[in-house]
């Protein structure tokens, strides 16, 4: 055990430095969860012009096959 568990129990509170602490996790996660967003934006912005690309090409030989 150390000294700083031990002082915690003997008193019931956590330091100041504990506190600032906890709210640096919440911080990372949220530039995290910023990241992903922008990634799966990114992601999705692609997938959507290959995609429309791919239906105009679909759609152009249909219409030479049809002709």
């Amino acid at each position: 055990m150390t000294e700083h568990d031990d002082t915690t129990r003997r008193t019931g509170r956590r330091s100041r430095h504990d506190r600032t602490d906890r709210g640096e996790g919440v911080i990372s996660t949220a530039i995290a969860v910023l990241i992903v967003a922008f990634l799966g934006v990114g992601m999705w912005v692609g997938f959507k012009s290959i995609f429309d690309d791919a239906a105009d090409n679909t759609r152009t030989q249909i219409q030479q096959i049809g002709a």
